[in-house]
């Protein structure tokens, strides 16, 4: 059996379960494609999952990285719409092996073309952050010109992505964050920016239609006040007290965000026309995942980290 490398975990931990090895290259079944991957995202749901949020799911050893952007290598019988020697990027399936390697599998309908005006770095910066701000605020918020969201987070992964979003939209955005990615988020477009380490948001906010909650806990608890009546708040991280949501008459959305290469076509369309551009922090080599990882678990990331594993 041919031989790739990867960065895989035999068991659940910290930084060290991370593995710099040799894997076997993986085959694709009839409806799916080999991708020589390019560049693999570096989310918090990667650190989640090494450290054991996801037990029972997924078989170790298990590669991590669900984020891709590469070139289809081999496709399976039944694949239709994109053929190999093609450039795409995508969400890879969460229950199956991802893209911190040479080679992974990817469900062909998955799959979308890269943006053209985007290198592999940046594009593989785009479907779990991305797919998850406009799936939040479009399918489940339903977000509109003229209304006004409350991004809780404005500046990280998901965020920076919601803002853009947002204001493509014509929505008034309202963010947090704090020290030096105050000047980041005005940059992004955030109308008011709220440094929630010297002010309580619910004195200055009241009376929004969305708020986007990328924080969970304490945060979450204190942002159901803020919304007006009949408006929606919407958790990357979970709905916790729904009884709060009835209290104050607000919908409450938990996001499970889902591969969608429609939506990733229309991303792409967003990319290369200028209205949407992602923001890379930092980019690591393959064999430093560790450090990719601890990067994106400090919090003080503008954008994402990326793992570049071709050149």
């Amino acid at each position: 059996m041919e031989k790739m490398k990867a960065v895989r975990i035999h068991s659940y931990g910290g930084p060290d379960v991370l593995v710099y090895e040799d894997a076997p290259i993986p085959e694709p079944g009839t409806e799916e494609v080999r991708i020589s991957v390019h560049a693999a995202g570096v989310n918090p749901l990667d650190w989640k999952v090494r450290e054991g949020s996801m037990k029972g799911i997924h078989t170790l050893p298990l590669i991590l990285g669900w984020d891709v952007a590469g070139v289809v290598d081999t496709a399976g019988s039944g694949v239709t719409t994109i053929k190999p020697g093609d450039a795409v990027y995508g969400l890879l399936n969460m229950a199956g092996n991802g893209a911190y390697a040479k080679y992974t599998i990817a469900e062909a309908k998955s799959m979308a073309f890269k943006p053209k005006t985007a290198d592999f770095v940046h594009a593989a910066a785009v479907p779990v952050s991305c797919l998850a701000a406009w799936q939040s605020l479009f399918d489940l918020a339903h977000l509109m010109a003229g209304q006004t969201v409350f991004i809780q987070g404005a500046t990280g992964g998901v965020g920076h992505y919601a803002v853009q979003l947002a204001k493509w939209k014509g929505a008034r955005v309202i963010g947090t964050t704090s020290g030096d990615s105050i000047d980041f988020a005005r940059e992004l477009g955030v109308d008011e920016v709220i440094d929630y380490q010297k002010a309580r948001f619910e004195d200055k906010v009241c009376n929004v239609d969305v708020v986007l909650d990328l924080i969970g806990g304490e945060t979450q608890k204190r942002s159901w006040q803020v919304v007006k009546k009949g408006g929606v708040l919407v958790s990357t991280v979970g709905i916790s007290s729904p009884e709060e949501a009835a209290k104050h008459g607000v919908h409450g959305e938990a996001l499970r965000v889902h591969p969608d290469a429609q939506d990733l076509t229309e991303i792409a369309s967003l990319i290369d026309s200028g209205k949407l551009k992602p923001i890379v922090a930092d980019v690591f080599p393959l064999e430093e995942a560790r450090k990719a990882q601890e990067t994106v678990r400090s919090g003080k990331v503008h954008g994402k980290v990326v793992l570049k594993v071709r050149d």
